[in-house]
């Protein structure tokens, strides 16, 4: 064995081993894999966006899920992991824009649209499988044979079976109503894409398309005058513009001040349109005016004042941002050109009144940044009422379980007060919606809109579709023309088919029988409704079942002072940047491959200066999975990166421990066929196996119950704690000595304890525990050849807990702690033995001691220990308190130089007394709480705290030291 544990070597080849094997396919389970009686663990990935590269939260989730799929593999059961890609349509669509203008300077509409989408397979089949690479470099132990890609051809025909399915069944139906509009990317988006920018008032924002920047967080106020009078009413908006498309005016009906004005009309300023004063409950009288203008077709508000009030609907805007020609003067312009141009013509009019800060949202998109406009759009929609009522029920019911269950009042929240599902999206990449408008050549049959469903059919093919209108209509089929809708579907909706697209549907495919439906969903919840509401929905709706039975949430990573990972801050972190280890400067260089501006870089750079002065060391994959997992736990981990380090320092004392053991073993030891007791084994030997057994019983009860801060609590503190720290020291002497009965007895409970500790811990560190497992030998010939196919430690097979020994044990670990700490305090070196006294109270308390002498001796650099019950200890020792029941006595006189001694603890107190001293005048200075921050504020009341218990300690030493 190497000397020292390299996370690159130990990396490098297990997974390649490990995916040739089979090991990670349900077929390696037995030919009997699809047996209906056979316990299966089925799992799917939350797939990610072909254009994406791994960042800690996708870390995080493979972290957690392959911990929990290695761990039903090695119980036995029929375990699919199955991995896949989305096709992330604007997302990949953008990217690959951007390429086109950078390379050729080429626009998709120069291209037309079957070229543009030959061009992004072209960028996905070059570029496409970088996501996968990553996901396998952190140990996923996915089936990639059964690998997918939402645009495949058999999730494709998923996708367009289910729409015309919904369709049919009059579940997806189209109609025109505000959406999240794009103007940049010239698309509807999802809520999830929409980023929320908040403002404390007047903000000068970037957007995309504008030399200048545009004013935000402000509340304009002007004046709509009454017909035929000069009488006003004054409203106030925070987006001038928007009035262009007022068509109303709202006022609460108890609203003294406007009473008069019921049924009334305002003339509008710039356009020739009469405007009503209507009354509406929703009108705040104590806000602003008490009036509120009312533009139906770009507010989501005043959408359903103007569905409520029969009043126009009329869409100033064009698909790209610009003012449309109903607008009069402001016709073709910008809209927020128009925003300032509007300003100055109410201005000219003697109608704008006031300007104030407002403090504010920005609905901003967080693909092309640009600020999302509320647009009326015709849409195909999803009507989720019914599958959102059975989503509920199935939590109620306890058929779907979600864990943990503070998230079931959330998913209550969405789905008891759902909105339909738009799912129509302005792109070219993606799944083009199978439907088509009819036009009939017959004057018996009146013309349509394209906003009437009536007029829209589906279909699996365009045949079909004319065979579909010409019996709904009652005409010849050569009498109808076809046009398909431009649009794609969301790729939400794909994703939602996932758990059962992936294995064939609509076909009954073999894998369709076996794997759906699923056993459990583990992602972020983040995506609860977006995601897996949607796979529950359409699972109960497609297939009858629900798609999976449990559902974990993990929590989100933030940084170590629980701020939320951001480009800006410089706090977004490649996982593969921590596994391999970045320079600063190399940290600093991948913020100018984003979309940062120059301040947003800079401010970047001194983020990432302050949290990694030195860079980020090379931590390896088995540290950052298990810091991952460890701190998975409530809705947030606040993740100290540098902190997976001293996980990596616990994979080296794993290496060490091993290697130590393996020597300890000897070249020809061969370890008995089963783990069981000889009945020669010592209280140290039973002592260690109790504790396996607790940490057998903690890590199962761990993964049974998603606690995962139990599991790894119980694996890292018997593994550092317990192996390395007590029994492997207590080992030495025995295997350097001549009993040999003694050391085949502790050398097969060492066995036991290093075979079953790397199987607890195999999980979450999957390499460095199939390194250190070829390198043990085996108990019979024909066991598995790789750990991630051996069997999990059952609580069964190790009934050995004894609480009563360790409790003894425990007692006689903290009398070594309080010997080692005394000789800290005196600077004793492991050469300088020293008699020990050990004086109890009672006669009880000493036999415990009596039975372990030899492990205090070894494990305190003790010379001889004596234990003493009516015996008074000699004077010249150091004294210091176990218990109430023990005191440890160090002999100091003869060992030391007194007076040296003495001088040397003097100078280090006199130094730790300066330290002092400018802390307290720091922190007496007048803009201490103004100018330093909180958290150095903080460091620095810890380090005064420390260095005041520091200095406690020396001048009792000094004391005890001058009574010797």
């Amino acid at each position: 064995m190497p000397d020292s544990y390299n996370p690159a070597y130990v990396e490098t080849a297990w997974y390649e081993w490990w995916v040739k094997s089979g090991f990670f396919k349900p077929e390696y389970a037995g030919e009997d894999f699809r047996d209906p009686s056979r316990e299966k663990f089925v799992i799917v990935i939350p797939p990610p966006n072909v254009t994406g590269s791994l960042h800690l939260g996708h870390a995080l989730t493979e972290a957690v899920q392959d911990a929990i799929v290695r761990w039903h593999r090695m119980k036995g059961k029929v375990v699919l992991w199955n991995p896949g890609c989305d096709h992330a349509g604007i997302a990949t669509q953008v990217v690959v824009e951007k390429k086109l203008w950078k390379e050729r300077k080429l626009t998709r509409h120069d291209l037309g649209r079957e070229e543009f989408v030959n061009e992004v397979w072209k960028w996905k089949e070059e570029k496409g499988d970088r996501i996968y690479h990553q996901l396998k470099k952190v140990g996923g132990s996915y089936d990639w044979d059964r690998a997918c890609f939402t645009m495949d051809p058999k999730l494709s025909r998923a996708v367009l079976e289910a729409f015309v399915r919904l369709h049919e069944q009059g579940l997806i139906y189209r109609s025109v109503r505000l959406v999240n509009w794009s103007c940049t990317l010239r698309s509807a988006i999802s809520d999830i894409e929409v980023d929320k920018k908040e403002l404390t008032g007047r903000t000068l924002l970037s957007v995309p398309g504008y030399q200048e920047k545009v004013e935000f967080g402000v509340l304009v106020f002007f004046a709509y005058k009454l017909e035929d009078s000069e009488e006003e009413v004054v409203v106030a908006t925070t987006r001038i513009e928007t009035m262009l498309g007022d068509t109303a005016v709202a006022v609460h009906p108890d609203d003294e001040r406007y009473k008069h004005l019921h049924g009334k009309f305002l003339r509008h300023p710039f356009v020739d349109r009469r405007m009503p004063v209507v009354c509406d409950d929703f009108v705040d009288k104590n806000f602003g005016t008490g009036a509120v203008k009312i533009t139906p077709a770009h507010d989501v508000n005043d959408y359903e004042v103007g569905v409520r009030h029969n009043l126009p609907f009329i869409n100033i805007m064009t698909d790209d941002g610009n003012i449309s020609d109903e607008c009069g003067q402001f016709a073709g312009m910008k809209r927020f050109e128009a925003r300032k141009a509007v300003l100055e013509a109410l201005k000219a009019k003697g109608l704008y009144r006031e300007t104030k800060d407002n403090p504010m949202v920005v609905p901003m998109c967080s693909r092309s940044k640009d600020v999302i406009e509320p647009l009326l759009k015709p849409q195909w929609y999803v009507d989720v009422k019914d599958m959102s009522a059975k989503a509920v029920e199935a939590v109620e019911s306890g058929e779907l379980k979600i864990i943990p269950d503070m998230h079931v009042k959330i998913w209550n929240n969405w789905l008891e007060n759902p909105k339909d599902w738009c799912i129509s999206r302005q792109l070219w990449w993606g799944h083009r919606v199978p439907a088509y408008f009819v036009t009939i050549n017959d004057s018996s049959v009146p013309p349509g809109k394209d906003t009437d469903g009536e007029y829209w059919i589906s279909g699996r093919t365009e045949d079909e579709a004319r065979q579909k209108a010409a019996k709904k209509f009652n005409i010849p089929e050569d009498k109808i023309s076809l046009r398909q809708d431009p649009d794609v579907l969301d790729t939400w909706f794909s994703s939602g088919l996932f758990p059962f697209s992936i294995f064939g549907w609509p076909e009954q495919t073999p894998d369709l029988e076996t794997f759906y439906p699923g056993t459990l969903l583990e992602t972020g919840h983040d995506i609860l409704f977006f995601w897996v509401a949607r796979m529950v929905m359409l699972g109960q709706t497609l297939m009858g079942k629900l798609p999976f039975r449990e559902v974990y949430l993990h929590a989100m990573v933030r940084d170590a002072h629980g701020r939320k990972m951001s480009k800006s801050l410089g706090n977004v972190i490649d996982p593969l940047d921590v596994i391999n280890g970045i320079s600063l400067e190399d940290l600093h260089k991948r913020l100018f491959d984003g979309n940062l501006d120059e301040k947003e870089v800079q401010k970047a750079m001194e983020g990432q200066k302050e949290d990694y002065p030195k860079g980020i060391p090379e931590c390896g994959t088995d540290a950052l999975r298990f810091a991952l997992v460890a701190y998975t736990q409530g809705r947030d981990i606040n993740l100290d990166v540098l902190r997976v380090q001293g996980y990596r320092f616990f994979c080296n004392k794993l290496w060490n421990a091993t290697k130590f053991a393996v020597n300890g073993l000897g070249e020809n030891f061969i370890p008995i066929p089963t783990a069981e007791l000889s009945g020669k084994e010592r209280e140290m030997d039973m002592w260690i196996l109790s504790r396996l057994s607790f940490a057998v019983e903690q890590s199962n009860k761990g993964f049974e119950t998603y606690d995962f801060p139990t599991a790894t609590t119980a694996v890292y503190n018997f593994w550092l704690y317990e192996l390395c720290d007590w029994y492997l020291e207590y080992l030495k002497p025995i295997l350097y000595g001549s009993d040999e009965d003694a050391k085949t007895v502790c050398r097969n409970v060492l066995y036991t304890c290093l075979d079953t500790g790397l199987r607890l811990i195999h999980p979450f560190m999957p390499f460095v525990s199939e390194e250190l497992f070829q390198r043990l030998p085996r108990r019979t010939n024909n066991e598995p050849p790789s750990i991630c196919v051996m069997p999990y430690p059952e609580v069964k097979q190790y009934p050995w807990r004894n609480i009563e020994l360790e409790s003894d044990v425990e007692f006689v670990q903290n009398v070594v702690k309080s010997i080692r700490s005394v000789r800290s305090d005196y600077n004793l070196t492991p050469k300088m033995k020293a008699d020990v006294y050990l004086k109890c109270l009672d006669e009880e308390t000493a036999s415990v001691l009596r039975t372990h002498p030899d492990l205090i001796k070894a494990l305190s650099s003790a010379d001889d220990v004596h234990i003493l019950v009516k015996e008074i200890p000699p004077k010249g020792c150091a004294v210091q308190t176990v218990s109430a029941k023990c005191e440890t006595h160090l002999m100091l006189k003869g060992l030391i130089d007194i007076g040296k001694e003495i001088q040397k603890l003097e100078g280090k107190k006199e130094k730790l007394g300066g330290q002092v001293t400018k802390l307290r005048e720091a922190a007496t200075t007048a803009d201490y709480h103004t100018k330093v921050p909180e958290h150095v504020r903080q460091q620095n009341a810890e380090k005064l705290n420390e260095l005041t218990i520091e200095i406690e300690k020396l001048a009792r030493a000094i004391e005890t030291l001058a009574k010797i």
